[in-house]
């Protein structure tokens, strides 16, 4: 077994990654850790999140000042933690042979400048950039079992590159008109902390970051193509649905765009890709799969991608990412 913590554990993926760890067969989760300043600091988890009574009763620790001895004591971590934080932890827990899964955006791109440019901070660990995986589990599984710190990937990133990403491997579209994605979160993806802005009371549907949102680059930069990307939040719980309008080369038809997403995800059991029918948030809410649907006419194609942003767009993809990176069966305590 591995011992496994998660830091940031108080929040909405931390409680997942809880839920999930404290099943898995191979991962044995010895100990959820909270900032010292956090008002959650010593309190159980599970008076928390009452979900988790009886399943997971486990103390909010403060996490110590010298980091150190705990890193010496896992053998991998989750960093459920703001880009900030995790920049800072990471290399500590690096540096005593602790495996590093980071849910935030602190290492997910390959260039210094673009922390400085989007996250509005000096990166100071390039050598580590070089060495972080992208943990978007279907397409980098091969590079991932062979680093010890996987970026993962972001939930919109998530489901808008599963969704496109087949049809520019195949080159099936005419990426002169930039596809445009318009996706929908539920408001659990602005966290678990109090905001007028993000109170379920206060929103209704509502478009966000547009033009500056921080994960239009990150797609664009895995993707390798520019994309019009424009977040919204609703008033509900979880999910995320993007609807993503594309042009396509002249002569592609459905058949080709079924081949492309066959051949992409035949062997990808975390991502349904449907014969009939759109994806729907109903469909994926509280699971770890990535949905996917499209229809076609008059040269364009409209795809509908739909997930839990809780779960494969973070908690879930984590640990399928830490499937991967031990040579388990990447569903294992997923399903």
């Amino acid at each position: 077994m591995q011992k496994a913590i998660i830091i940031g554990a108080s929040g909405y993926t931390g409680a997942e990654l809880a839920r999930i760890l404290i099943k898995h067969p191979e991962f044995a989760l010895t100990g959820l850790y909270v900032s010292r300043q956090s008002q959650d600091a010593n309190k159980c988890i599970s008076d928390i999140y009452p979900q988790l009574k009886c399943v997971v009763d486990l103390p909010l620790q403060p996490l110590p000042e010298q980091l150190s001895s705990l890193a010496q004591q896992v053998d991998l971590v989750f960093l459920a933690t703001a880009h900030e934080v995790s920049h800072d932890l990471a290399p500590v827990f690096l540096q005593h042979q602790c495996k590093v899964f980071d849910l935030s955006g602190a290492f997910r791109v390959n260039n210094a400048e673009f922390y400085t440019t989007f996250y509005g901070f000096e990166h100071q660990h390039p050598a580590l950039l070089t060495q972080a995986v992208y943990g978007l589990a279907e397409w980098n599984a091969e590079k991932i079992t062979q680093t010890d710190l996987v970026a993962v990937a972001g939930c919109y990133p998530t489901v808008s590159q599963l969704s496109l990403k087949p049809l520019i491997e195949q080159n099936l579209l005419d990426l002169s008109q930039l596809p445009v994605i318009n996706a929908v979160s539920g408001v659990s993806g602005a966290g678990r902390k109090a905001t007028l802005t993000n109170s379920f009371c206060e929103v209704s549907l509502n478009a966000y970051g547009v033009f500056n949102h921080r994960h239009q680059p990150e797609i664009a930069t895995h993707l390798g193509t520019e994309v019009i990307f424009t977040p919204h939040l609703g008033n509900f719980k979880r999910g995320i649905l993007a609807t993503i309008t594309a042009k396509l080369k002249t002569g592609v038809n459905d058949e080709h765009i079924r081949s492309a997403y066959h051949h992409a995800y035949a062997n990808k059991p975390l991502v349904r890709v449907y014969e009939q029918g759109l994806p729907s948030i109903k469909a994926v809410e509280f699971t770890p799969y990535c949905d996917i649907g499209f229809a076609t006419k008059n040269g364009h194609i409209i795809i509908i991608g739909a997930e839990d942003n809780l779960l494969k767009g973070a908690a879930a993809q984590a640990v399928q990412c830490a499937n991967i990176r031990y040579g388990l069966t990447e569903t294992l305590g997923l399903l």
